[in-house]
């Protein structure tokens, strides 16, 4: 049974909801804390106690939308197919790449990346970052297993992660109708894991 959130957790939930939203509809720059304070609910100083100023909140706002592609729960165990793990990575990957919310943080990141760099390295190093070292980290259990032979896990990583953004990824970031289809996401993704996995076979089993 879940214990019930506190009302301080409960205002800070309130208060990172209204950061993703205004964030991410008007970029970091853009929001004040006093519109965020507004937009939750709360007082400015309430949301000065929680976070201390706006890159601290941007940074839980944005670690909060990661959440969800959570690669740490995913645990190679013994005996079990190299595919059935890494179709698990695939799948879970392309379905937050592809989602309107991760769309949208995207592109305000990117936007803010010549202006206000230090916007982009926060959502660099709190997002990509560490979506690349946890499947890395899959990967060399897989590897220590014996079921793919890596020499580089965080490069096999990066190529796996960038191979399946993919065409339907270019169509979501630049707003390209009309969109690929869902059989046709499948496919490719499929085609993908196909790929790494031949590339990645320990070799006495070729």
């Amino acid at each position: 049974m879940n214990k019930p959130r506190s009302k301080s957790e409960e205002k800070r939930m309130q208060i990172l909801s209204a950061a993703k939203d205004l964030f991410t509809a008007h970029g970091l720059p853009a929001v004040s804390m006093d519109q965020i304070a507004k937009a939750a609910g709360v007082s400015k100083q309430t949301v000065y106690s929680h976070f201390g100023n706006k890159d601290e909140l941007f940074t839980a706002a944005i670690e909060q939308k990661c959440i969800a592609l959570d690669m740490s729960s995913i645990q190679p165990l013994e005996g079990t197919p190299a595919r059935d793990t890494i179709t698990l990575i695939a799948n879970r990957f392309v379905t937050m790449i592809l989602s309107e919310e991760a769309t949208q943080v995207h592109r305000t990141c990117v936007s803010e990346a010549l202006t206000t760099p230090h916007v982009a390295r926060v959502f660099y190093n709190t997002g990509p970052v560490k979506v690349i070292a946890a499947v890395a980290d899959i990967l060399s259990k897989m590897h220590d297993q014996g079921v793919l032979e890596i020499e580089d896990c965080h490069m096999a990583s990066v190529q796996l992660l960038k191979m399946l953004h993919g065409e339907a990824r270019m169509h979501a970031e630049y707003n390209i109708e009309p969109k690929i289809s869902e059989a046709e996401i499948q496919r490719y993704t499929e085609n993908c894991i196909e790929m790494f996995i031949r590339a990645y076979s320990p070799r006495n089993s070729a």
